[in-house]
Formats: structure tokens, C-alpha cells, sequence
């Protein structure tokens, strides 16, 4: 980047499902990425979804969909869909 090139703007994403799949693949990611944040994780546990926080160092936590959802500062969210949902029609 040069010095007449503005820094990129930080995209701050949010998970609703931060199971298997997000430990190793999706979840990752939103921290190498340059100009991406992973801010929030939601699991319907919720011990599970403090314990995924924790680990990643993501700072909010929350196992309601809806208040993800309705999230101050989270302006996308994904969903990282179980294995099953790939055989489905």
C-alpha cells in the first residue's frame, strides 16, 4: 500500500453456527484476511459459544441468533451449514 492509498475499511463479520467446520476453515480465515474481522459467534450452547470465543479471540459471544442478528457493528453475518445440508435438494 502506498502512502496515498487509504487503509482498507475492516468488514466485522459475525457466525451464527461456530461449529466443526468454522474451527478450521471459515473461522480462521476471518483473521488472515486482510481488511476482515471475525467480532461475534453465536451457538445455540452456550458454553460452547464462549468456549469458541475464547479461543479465537473473538470478543462477543452469544448463543441467540436474534441478537447477533440485531448486533450493533455486525453488518454481515454467515451461516456455515452442517454436512447434512449438502445432500439436501
Amino acid at each position: 500500500m502506498s502512502a496515498t492509498t487509504p487503509p482498507p475499511h475492516t468488514i466485522r463479520w459475525g457466525i451464527i453456527g461456530c461449529g466443526n467446520v468454522t474451527e478450521v476453515k471459515s473461522g480462521p480465515a476471518f483473521r488472515k484476511i486482510e481488511g476482515s474481522d471475525l467480532v461475534m459467534v453465536m451457538r445455540r450452547d452456550a458454553a460452547l459459544a464462549e468456549d469458541y470465543a475464547q479461543r479465537h479471540a473473538v470478543p462477543r459471544w452469544t448463543s441467540d441468533a436474534d441478537a447477533l442478528i440485531r448486533s450493533f457493528g455486525v453488518p454481515f453475518q454467515g451461516n456455515v451449514c452442517g454436512s447434512y445440508c449438502h445432500s439436501m435438494p
